[in-house]
């Protein structure tokens, strides 16, 4: 019975990384089941193995050890089947931005998966805080982490999540130095919050970034026909409306992180009420419910502006999503098909929201590939 306990608790554990998380709590814990598998394979094999000593429910604790092991390891095989097609995936869908009659395959600095890499830290680049914009109630900062490739390089503009209330420009930094030693400039910005301040305020704010970053070009080093703007969960919102309503062709592509893209239906469908609030969400940054102004819905949800002018877009969502629905990246992709514009949707069925928390994860490392290959593609 001592060895049986802890590990039907660690069963239970790990349906996460299958079913969704009914709860706030359980949603966080999916992230550590799904990214850290390693720790919990480890920690199951010590219990089953430990049976070997114990005479009592020997069998029902082996049969459950291995159900519960296969279940960890689920992530790190279904990450594996995705790895070996990403890089050939990624280039068919960008072929016609590449040169000659066959597909151009632009490499990444590292594998898709590396299962070395499950446990490994990202170390963190120094980077320098400017005040991008100045408002008569508030100023903008942004953190801009320097390319440690030298010459004028391209920028990518970092929105961070945060259901548009809450969060900052240091969420998530990993994923910032990365790119970072790989040769590009990132601006990693704070914007205005709800509801003190509502769509399409942080719209604005990235406009007035790239004004600042445009302005500044010569002494930042940096490419001004080459933007990229990358954006998680209420964040990717904001960078896809960016990308799709500005025009702005400097704007070579959008990463979209989780984002809901579609703030009408997104707003019909609410998420579990145990997880968050959506509706309640959406209206602080919207400015009141869909009944009272469905026009400014239509307005902030970005396929309704997707067109054959559109920029490349890359989109990556996990199918466990409990907090944006992975039906928005179907109805993105939809319609971003439908307009001819290049896009990848990379897919993983494992992952709940903010599985990129841990970099090197199954999820984590796969996005971070994706994301490398999609800017090594869009920028030449």
């Amino acid at each position: 019975m001592i060895r049986l306990i802890p590990l039907l608790i660690l069963f239970l554990l790990s349906l996460l990384t299958v079913f969704k998380a009914p709860a706030y709590y359980l949603w966080l814990a999916a992230i550590v089941m799904t990214e850290y598998p390693v720790i919990f394979i480890g920690l199951t094999t010590i219990i089953t193995v430990s049976g070997v000593w114990v005479s009592s429910y020997r069998t029902a604790g082996t049969a459950l050890g291995i159900v519960t092991l296969l279940l960890f390891l689920s992530p790190m095989v279904r990450a594996c089947i995705i790895a070996g097609n990403l890089q050939q995936d990624i280039a068919e869908a960008f072929s016609s931005m590449q040169c000659g009659n066959s597909p151009t395959v632009f490499r990444a600095n590292q594998q898709p998966f590396s299962l070395m890499k499950l446990l490994k830290g990202t170390p963190a680049l120094a980077y320098k805080t400017y005040p991008y914009v100045s408002y008569p109630d508030t100023t903008l900062n942004l953190d801009f982490y320097q390319s440690r490739v030298l010459g004028k390089r391209p920028c990518v503009i970092v929105i961070h999540g945060g259901s548009w209330s809450s969060g900052d420009s240091q969420q998530l930094p990993e994923l910032n130095s990365v790119l970072a030693e790989q040769g590009y400039h990132v601006a990693a910005i704070n914007y205005r919050l709800a509801p003190k301040y509502q769509t399409p305020a942080p719209v604005e704010d990235i406009e007035n970034c790239l004004k600042y970053l445009r302005h500044h070009a010569d002494e930042l080093y940096i490419d001004t026909n080459k933007f990229v703007l990358l954006g998680r969960s209420a964040g990717a919102q904001i960078a896809l409306l960016a990308a799709y309503t500005l025009r702005d062709t400097s704007i070579k592509g959008v990463i979209d992180f989780y984002g809901p893209a579609d703030m009408v239906w997104g707003y019909s469908i609410p998420s579990n009420p145990l997880i968050m609030d959506s509706r309640k969400v959406m209206e602080n940054y919207i400015g009141g419910p869909y009944k009272q102004i469905p026009a400014k819905y239509v307005t902030c949800s970005p396929l309704e502006f997707v067109s054959r002018q559109s920029p490349p877009t890359l989109i990556i969502h996990g199918a466990n999503d409990v907090l944006v629905a992975y039906e928005h990246s179907r109805r993105l992709n939809q319609k971003l098909q439908q307009n001819g514009i290049k896009h990848y949707w990379l897919k993983l069925p494992w992952a709940t929201h903010g599985f990129d928390y841990h970099l090197n994860g199954p999820g984590g490392q796969l996005s971070t590939y994706a994301v490398e290959i999609f800017l090594n593609t869009i920028t030449q």
